[in-house]
């Protein structure tokens, strides 16, 4: 296995208490100072919503689950409704018609983010994509990601994801009480070697994916509202670091994590100059230096995002799928008979296999609409007065696509808490069948418009040989308790990650399909070379 810790050297631990310290003094007073600005402005038509508190609004009206919230009132308002945040205005949008009309056909207005002034612009120097302000820096990345992650690029990384999946497969037969792990693992696995050609790494607790995960998590908290008074009073900005120990915290992780993810590149770009590289992304934005007009540091920092935003989203997918598999048998065993019929019994799936599997396909795009593990959207910001069906969207609101209540549309799926793939079937059970406004998925769950999920191609491939191969080699079984009873998980339950949301743990078994699997895994292993 590759030395993957080297690049660690420089960091060590950071005391990031302070970043949570509580403010609620300071925040009163910048709440009644916005809220003195707004009502200066004239009253235009909003869109209807929930009557607020005096000065703070609606912003304590919100529970952990947003969108839960979000999705009860838009029964009571209707598939558009606006908030009020202490004076700042949001739209909740609910439906695929508003959403596709917003997001998708307008969207040179609605492209744009809020100003996240700590998790942008401190502690990532304002080049994290997801971020990034409408504008040259994000088109220029987009173009990037696009070239490196586009279907026909994702073809690429299939042989390290089958691959992986048999590893995976094999993890799971031999310790099978640690399945979560698993996921976790071979998710941050395959999207490592996607984007830096790294060989696969042995443990969800490698240093690397702690390091990055930390990251991830770090970023998201920092968006938070709440987190951080400078995003109520952005002159704080500018005090000098020994009065802001935040900032200084702030800058000093993107100092650090700067330098991790240049000596990634760098070891990449160390690997060509020998001829030893392999295929990843990483490589092919050096191919492409020139043509993609990026910083060094705005490329490492492009790559090193692609697999912090991919890894846990993959493993929270996954969970999604033991979940329903466990509490829809069977689906389970419809699943199993198309693998047996199409792929047999002396070999594992291929994605070769794949055009030929329409139920598998089905189940993926099940699994992202029923539970989606990023419900809500990072809100946009629009960038200009917008009049919509007579709704006045004034410039500066920020908007909130409710993905939970989109996939979960009784129009479109009558029985939508159900996990039912054959509704992306026809009648026959061979031809995809997806609702309008979905951009061909099925779901929502990539996003909307020009800032759609850029990893897409490599989830959908990840989960599609992950699922087909757990199933052609084992069951999900039910887990007894001390009394021989079923240990029934819960359906709806979630827990909150900040960058996802998955299912809580729970319990099941692993059972080998056949005694010749694991012979049969070790074999397809030796045979996998990459």
């Amino acid at each position: 296995m590759a030395n993957i810790s080297q690049p660690l050297s420089l960091i060590q631990d950071v005391d990031f208490s302070s970043f949570s310290r509580p403010w609620s003094t300071l925040a009163i007073i910048a709440t009644i100072a916005l809220v003195a600005r707004s009502a200066l402005k004239p009253k235009r038509n909003l869109p209807p919503g929930p009557k607020g508190l005096p000065l703070v609004g609606n912003l304590f009206q919100l529970p952990q689950f947003q969108w839960l919230r979000f999705t009860e009132w838009k029964e009571e308002f209707g598939p558009i409704f606006s908030l009020n945040f202490a004076g700042q205005p949001v739209v909740v949008l609910n439906s695929h018609k508003v959403t596709t009309d917003l997001l998708d056909r307008r969207s040179t207005i609605y492209s744009d983010r809020p100003r996240f002034i700590m998790a942008s612009e401190i502690l990532t120097g304002s080049i994290f994509i997801a971020f990034s302000s409408y504008g040259d820096l994000w088109r220029k990345l987009r173009k990037a990601a696009h070239e490196g992650l586009n279907v026909r690029a994702a073809e690429a990384y299939q042989p390290l994801q089958e691959k992986d999946a048999a590893v995976l497969v094999a993890d799971l037969l031999k310790e099978p009480l640690y399945w979560d792990d698993h996921l976790k693992r071979s998710a941050a696995s395959t999207v490592l070697t996607a984007v830096y050609g790294m060989e696969p790494i042995k443990s969800k607790d490698d240093p690397l994916v702690v390091r990055i995960n930390d990251l991830m998590h770090r970023l998201v908290r920092a968006t938070l509202p709440g987190a951080f008074l400078v995003e109520i009073f952005p002159v704080m900005k500018r005090l000098p670091e020994f009065l802001a120990p935040w900032k200084k915290e702030g800058l000093e992780w993107h100092r650090r994590d700067t330098v991790m993810f240049q000596e990634f590149m760098d070891k990449v770009r160390g690997q060509m100059k020998a001829g030893e590289s392999k295929p990843s992304f990483a490589a092919g934005l050096i191919e492409k230096e020139k043509h993609h007009n990026l910083s060094k540091k705005e490329e490492s920092w492009l790559a090193g995002t692609m697999f912090g935003a991919g890894a846990e989203t993959t493993a929270a997918a996954l969970s999604v799928f033991f979940l329903a598999m466990r509490l829809y048998p069977d689906v389970m065993r419809k699943a199993q008979a198309e693998i047996d019929s199409v792929v047999g019994r002396d070999r594992l799936p291929t994605f070769e296999d794949r055009a030929r599997l329409p139920y598998i396909r089905a189940i993926v795009k099940e699994v992202l609409r029923w539970r989606p593990v990023g419900p809500l959207g990072l809100p946009r910001r629009a960038m200009q007065d917008d009049v919509y069906e007579g709704y006045f969207i004034p410039k500066g609101t920020l908007v909130i696509a409710n993905v939970w209540a989109m996939n979960r549309d009784p129009t479109l799926f009558p029985d939508f808490d159900e996990f039912r793939p054959e509704r992306f079937l026809d009648e026959t059970g061979t031809v995809d069948v997806v609702p309008a406004d979905t951009h061909n998925q099925g779901h929502v769950t990539f996003g909307f418009g020009r800032r759609i999920c850029i990893g897409l191609n490599i989830a959908n491939q990840a989960l599609f040989i992950d699922v087909a191969s757990t199933l052609w080699a084992a069951s999900i079984e039910p887990a007894l308790d001390d009394f021989g009873n079923e240990i029934v998980p819960s359906r709806n339950e979630s827990v909150d990650e900040g960058l996802v949301v998955r299912p809580v743990p729970f319990k099941c078994k692993i059972v080998p399909r056949a005694e010749d699997v694991d012979a049969m895994l070790e074999m397809t292993e030796k045979k996998l070379v990459w």
